[in-house]
């Protein structure tokens, strides 16, 4: 069994489908066939041709398009002298939406464990210096 496969239906599994959704409405496309192309990808449809994509998933994906001007604002406030958030892959981009938006307006989760989840996708899409650089600017907005 995969890393990927042990969490499949975790709430892990949903935030980083969240993220291949995002980055997918990057290059066109509603959010709705987004989250569904993520989630359903690797799934088996029901008997009756359905499967639902959770609403953790799709609350993730809509909050993120909603409240993206917002997210940049914030995030660009937090970034070192001299650099903007043209200047980040979207890669990194997608995922500090997401985690922030995470961390700043679902209750549910602490903010520790949405910026420690958020890292481990990076590090699985990225590389170690992204995870750093996406730790680095979020957890300036961890509250302890």
């Amino acid at each position: 069994m995969s890393k990927t496969s042990s969490f499949t239906g975790s709430r892990r599994d949903l935030r980083e489908r969240a993220f291949q959704a995002l980055f997918s409405m990057e290059f066109g496309g509603g959010f709705l066939q987004a989250s569904e192309s993520a989630y359903l990808h690797d799934k088996e449809v029901d008997s009756d041709g359905t499967l639902e994509v959770p609403a953790f998933l799709l609350n993730l994906v809509n909050g993120v398009v909603d409240h993206k001007d917002e997210l940049d604002a914030l995030i660009s406030e937090k970034l070192r002298k001299g650099w903007s958030l043209e200047r980040l892959t979207l890669t990194d981009k997608t995922m500090l939406r997401l985690g922030l938006y995470e961390i700043k307006y679902f209750d549910e989760t602490p903010d520790r464990v949405a910026l420690n989840e958020i890292i481990e996708i990076a590090k699985k899409y990225s590389d170690e210096t992204s995870a750093k650089f996406i730790n680095g600017v979020l957890s300036q907005f961890v509250n302890d």
